[in-house]
């Protein structure tokens, strides 16, 4: 008789994506095992598309995993590394962050006991984002000793109101030991042409900041700015194209060797974004976003497909692009003087800030700030066949 595997585990949302979190301990020590487990606790791989039998949404921004313990590193309190499950492969994409789970890191150390906090105000939660290697502060309210979940902060993409955690993404393109700035533009320009078949030539920017992403105009992909995820995720020939843009982007960053490689075992990162200047248009819940209030407009790709709002890192890169002269995203729409730039997505608006410094001609970013909301769904055991 087989009996099911029982292990602790919380169902959470954070910013427009959910996910399964777990304790580092409460896994496999061997990342092999550990990998089949996630992938079984997610209902992956599903040949129908559904994740019926695992606690995966089938979509990119539903079908995650994260893991945290507590920081082997002086600065930091706790560790934080997430899964992109695929949903039709028996793949884990561990090569970038999830920016909307990132939400939800500081709750979750908190309620599982692996932070201390004040009883009252706010709590400060030092991540360290082991899949990129950032250093990422959260700042959580508490009320009676408790994370405050509930609250009145609306967050487009998300359909119920909550309480606002506020997010600062240190040196995001920073790499781990060379220093603010690192590999932020790793082609070393801030304009880049691709060589695409199929596309032709395309004006690139190259970022890495939050995840490595990818900004072309629109209009190069035949395109408006103003596309919902029903008017691009049907249209199989543009879907190729963007992913023939993206794969051909990853070579061009060095993040692997061919195209085909970066289409088969890296769908996760770079993303793929397209700008444009502002203009009206009904978002995806009817409401209609004026042109006059935003600065441009700006969709993703995730996992091969339209995002339906905006990756937490897509909205990073964005706001860093944006705060250095010369890019695709900064010639739309420098970051005002404020610091920040508003941007219109799929389902509505999104305001990012950044601080940004130039010195002998080289431009880095030294933060950026988002604020999202995130709740706990369930809690308790996951259960799932052994593996």
């Amino acid at each position: 008789m087989m009996t099911q595997l029982r292990i602790p585990a919380v169902y959470m949302r954070g910013g427009t994506s959910k996910g399964v979190f777990f304790l580092k301990d409460d896994l496999p020590a061997d990342p092999a095992a550990r990998e089949r487990l996630l992938l079984r606790v997610i209902g992956s791989p599903d040949r129908y598309g559904k994740h019926t039998d695992g606690m995966g949404g089938a979509t990119s921004s539903t079908s995650k995993v994260v893991i945290l313990s507590r920081s082997t590193r002086p600065d930091c309190d706790v560790d934080y590394l997430f899964g992109q499950v695929a949903i039709d492969q028996p793949v884990i994409d561990w090569s970038g962050n999830c920016g909307n789970l990132t939400t939800a890191v500081g709750p979750f150390a908190l309620t599982a006991g692996l932070v201390k906090a004040p009883g009252d105000g706010t709590a400060t939660v030092r991540i360290w984002q082991a899949n990129i290697s950032k250093k990422i502060v959260s700042h959580v309210p508490m009320r009676d000793g408790e994370v405050v979940e509930l609250g009145s902060f609306e967050l487009d993409g998300v359909t119920f109101p909550a309480a606002e955690v506020r997010l600062e993404f240190l040196d995001p393109a920073a790499e781990d030991g060379d220093g603010a700035g690192g590999a932020m533009f790793p082609t070393g320009n801030r304009l880049d042409r691709l060589d695409v078949p199929g596309v032709g030539s395309i004006e690139a920017t190259m970022i890495t900041a939050g995840n490595p992403t990818i900004f072309v105009d629109a209009a190069r992909l035949g395109l408006a700015g103003t596309e919902l995820q029903g008017e691009v995720n049907g249209n199989g020939d543009l879907l190729r194209r963007a992913e023939a843009v993206r794969a051909h982007g990853a070579v061009a960053m060095g993040l692997v060797k061919t195209p085909e490689e970066a289409t088969a075992r890296r769908q996760h990162t770079p993303k793929l974004s397209f700008v444009a200047k502002p203009a009206t248009y009904k978002a995806s819940d009817g409401r209609t976003v004026e042109a006059g209030s935003i600065d441009l407009l700006a969709r993703i790709f995730s996992m091969g497909v339209l995002h339906h709002a905006m990756t937490g890192t897509g909205a990073v890169a964005i706001a860093a692009a944006a705060a250095i002269p010369g890019t695709v995203v900064s010639r739309i729409a420098p970051v005002g003087a404020d610091g920040r730039v508003r941007f219109g997505h799929p389902s509505g608006t999104l305001s990012v800030g950044a601080e940004a410094a130039e010195s002998g001609g080289e431009w880095t970013v030294t933060k950026v700030l988002l604020s999202r909301t995130a709740r706990r769904l369930m809690e308790g055991w996951v259960r799932l066949p052994p593996v």
